[in-house]
Order: structure tokens, then sequence, then C-alpha cells
């Protein structure tokens, strides 16, 4: 699935495929939450604020999969997609 890098605080990268909307953020954490419609992903990225349009229209609303554990720490290595 191709990534695109987008401007947040938390969120480093999303994708979405088929319904899968994939989510780095930036303590490299990854999800995949399903079943998640074309409109939410755009909305997403045309969000002021990516983070909280996540919060508030994302988690805990779709199904996710946890893919890779993040890292406690703020200074977490990011690595380019």
């Amino acid at each position: 699935m191709r990534k695109r890098r987008v401007d947040s605080s938390s969120i480093a990268a999303v994708g979405h495929e088929a319904g899968v909307l994939e989510v780095r953020f930036r303590n490299g954490g990854v999800y995949r939450y399903l079943d998640v419609p074309e409109e939410v992903c755009a909305a997403l990225m045309e969000a002021e604020s990516k983070g909280r349009f996540f919060n508030r229209r994302i988690r805990d609303v779709y199904r996710c999969q946890r893919i890779r554990r993040g890292s406690m720490s703020a200074s977490a290595d990011f690595r380019p997609l």
C-alpha cells in the first residue's frame, strides 16, 4: 500500500486501499483500520488537524489491527516511506 506523508505532530503517514486505512504514527506504531470509506480518508487528508480528525472520526469507530507497536519515546526513529 502506498502511503503519503502528512503534516501532523502525531501522524507520520497514511495510506488507503480497498477500504483499509493504514496509519503510521510518529512514534513508529502502524495500525490498519478496516472498512474505512474513501470519503473518510479524503476528509482526513483535508483536515486542518489530522490528529484531531483521526481521534474523533476514525479511532474507536473502525475495527483496527496493530501492525507494529510504537515506541514510548517521543524521539522514536522515523524511517522514510
